[in-house]
């Protein structure tokens, strides 16, 4: 299927979808660990890609059926390093294409990922000026060693002054992003770099332990031996303080990886981790349309910049993974992703609606096992993961993954 969103157009009963997601994919460079499609930005193809991506979204706009959009969310790559005139062109075509009232009332949430060495008060106030209402800064670590042990090229000191810019600019909602489990990092350099981030004042944090993507510069640099991994148990040291130190300072777990003030957490996100429909426009973006009661459409583009740009006659860009509706796998995924957040999810529900007893009773039969071991817990229906739990959050998702394969 060329063009899968095309073919949604007249998938009976989907839900309209209230988030859209753009990936923007240019980069100043490859950063070893990144497992993200981008290349390296020569600013010659910023204008065909901006031609290119309006026409995708003229196409895909019917897919929110005349709703609201709740959330926007433009990922890359580094969206920041798109010239600003090119950035006037999206917002303008976004405000024209789509319902942005609820966006622009403060009532929905407009993101655009930032990296700290691209930002500029010009930038930030187009951004501001285009609905934009919090920004997603890429610090990953203020140790400079670290940073380039992760082929990292900003100044640690450039995360404070972007986020001082983009206060200037009238956008208050600001997440920092911050990798642990690097190699050679001690807990002391660890705790140094929560500190850091919270005496920022930033709402949001998502702190991520490094991990060794299979096609990535990082993994085969582990391979040769250049460095060790982090020791597990180190990790998880990580992990608890990094729960410990976030709370203290008022921003709760919500989702394994990602802490917020009360009423801060990435509605985005959530919308993902809920299984909820989003669009999707750029190379290599995915999308999702639930159809209630069958399953849901996933999609995903090529992650291609040359075969983006080709696309098609009707504006969508071509697809190299199509998911049709499939009740069971949808129940999966929710399970997955419900487990990874502070409100969990209902497993017997979600189960349930299978039809299948069997299948019931052993869902009812593994959350017993995990509440033994500690690791979860049941009240009214809902599963949720303890504290220790969060820690074999994808060891406990497992279970019942391997339960539901076919």
């Amino acid at each position: 299927m060329a063009d899968a969103a095309a073919g949604l157009l007249g998938a009976p009963g989907f839900v309209g979808a209230r988030s859209l997601y753009i990936h923007v994919p240019f980069c100043f460079h490859k950063c070893h660990y990144c497992d993200f499609y981008s290349l390296v930005d020569t600013r010659d193809r910023q204008d065909a890609f901006v031609d290119r991506l309006l026409l995708e979204l003229n196409a895909m706009a019917p897919l929110a059926r005349g709703e609201p959009l709740e959330t926007i969310f433009v990922g890359g790559g580094t969206p920041t390093l798109l010239r600003v005139d090119l950035w006037e062109r999206v917002l303008g075509a976004l405000a024209g294409l789509f319902d942005l009232t609820a966006i622009r009332a403060g009532a929905g949430e407009f993101t655009v990922e930032c990296n700290p060495e691209t930002a500029s008060a010009e930038l930030f106030g187009v951004l501001r000026a285009g609905g934009v209402g919090r920004l997603s800064m890429g610090a990953q670590s203020f140790e400079a060693r670290h940073l380039k042990t992760l082929e990292r090229w900003h100044d640690p000191a450039s995360v404070g002054r972007a986020v001082d810019l983009a206060r200037g600019a009238g956008i208050g909602r600001l997440s920092v992003d911050l990798i642990f489990a690097i190699p050679g990092q001690t807990l002391a350099e660890w705790e140094r770099d929560l500190a850091t981030a919270i005496g920022l004042g930033v709402t949001h944090l998502s702190c991520y332990a490094l991990t060794y993507e299979s096609n990535t510069a990082m993994t085969a640099r582990l391979k040769r031996g250049e460095f060790e991994a982090c020791d597990e148990d180190l990790e998880a040291d990580m992990y608890e303080l990094t729960v410990e130190r976030c709370r203290a300072a008022g921003l709760g777990r919500y989702e394994v990886s990602n802490f917020a003030a009360v009423g801060q957490e990435c509605a985005h996100n959530l919308a993902y981790w809920r299984q909820r429909s989003w669009m999707a426009a750029g190379p290599s973006a995915s999308g999702h349309l639930v159809s209630p009661g069958s399953g849901s459409w996933r999609w995903k583009n090529s992650p291609r910049l040359d075969d983006y740009l080709r696309g098609s006659d009707r504006g969508f860009a071509p697809a190299v993974d199509v998911e049709g509706p499939d009740a069971r796998r949808l129940v999966a995924e929710s399970i997955m992703t419900g487990l990874r957040l502070r409100e969990g999810v209902e497993v017997g529900r979600l189960v349930g609606g299978l039809g299948d007893g069997a299948l019931a009773g052993r869902a009812a039969e593994i959350v017993r096992e995990q509440a033994a071991r500690g690791l979860a817990a049941e009240h009214a229906g809902r599963v949720t993961l303890t504290d220790k739990g969060f820690l074999f959050a994808d060891g406990v998702a497992r279970e019942f993954l391997a339960m539901l394969r076919p």
